[in-house]
């Protein structure tokens, strides 16, 4: 395996303290798309999905399209830190998400995500790395933001999960009648979950090992969403 380097990058310093760097990365008022996002919820809750089994769906989301976005973001920290182009991550990722669909929704969040990293941190390591892909996906634009913030594998994968599990949450209490405490419940209750992602793919350093696991009826409800007369979100 090769080591994980752990040098920051040229241009704009790591901010102080890593983790101001993963809350601003994951905060939904980042003014990149991310709040276009329910991660997947609005589409499930047209297609059928009750409100109740709503914490099933952030379970089954972090088994597998988080665990591939996870995995993703963490091999392009480490080919933006070892100097390795980008374009072989995205094509793993790519692979791992049938739906294009899907596909459109992540890299219209990460084009403007690319466009934040090429603003705060220009010269960089990861400027550099993404001014050669101009429409990433949103994970491989969150793996070279890391690495330009400083964020460890470890943090750049719990980024990816705990991001996408505030961001079902946070849709929920715009979707459902729900008390809100309720969703902050879901959100503790998959801290669990989450380690379980960061342990299974923090070592990661290539495409070729991202997992590939399917969900295709969360791809069957996203791909249908698009074209639906009442919708609040774009995913």
């Amino acid at each position: 395996m090769t080591p994980d380097p752990v040098s920051p990058p040229a241009g704009r310093a790591a901010l102080p303290h890593p983790e101001l760097a993963a809350m601003l990365l994951a905060d939904g008022r980042l003014p990149v798309g991310g709040h276009t996002q329910s991660s997947g919820l609005e589409p499930a809750l047209l297609g059928g999905l009750a409100e109740g089994d709503i914490p099933g769906l952030v379970q089954t989301r972090l088994c597998t399209v988080v665990r591939v976005e996870a995995a993703v973001a963490v091999v392009t920290r480490h080919h933006v830190l070892a100097g390795l182009p980008l374009q072989p991550v995205q094509d793993a990722w790519a692979a791992r998400t049938p739906s294009e669909v899907s596909r459109a929704a992540s890299v219209a969040v990460g084009r403007g995500q690319r466009r934040l990293a090429l603003r705060l941190w220009p010269g960089s390591a990861a400027a550099t790395s993404l001014a050669d892909l101009p429409t990433p996906c949103r994970p491989v634009a969150v793996g070279a933001m890391a690495a330009a913030a400083g964020l460890d594998a470890a943090r750049t994968a719990r980024l990816v999960a705990y991001d996408d599990v505030q961001t079902l949450c946070a849709a929920a209490l715009k979707l459902c009648p729900l008390d809100p405490a309720d969703a902050t419940a879901w959100l503790l209750d998959a801290g669990a979950a989450v380690e379980e992602v960061v342990s299974a793919v923090a070592h990661l350093t290539e495409p070729r090992a991202v997992p590939a696991p399917a969900a295709p009826l969360l791809e069957q409800w996203q791909h249908h969403h698009p074209t639906h007369p009442r919708r609040l979100f774009s995913a």
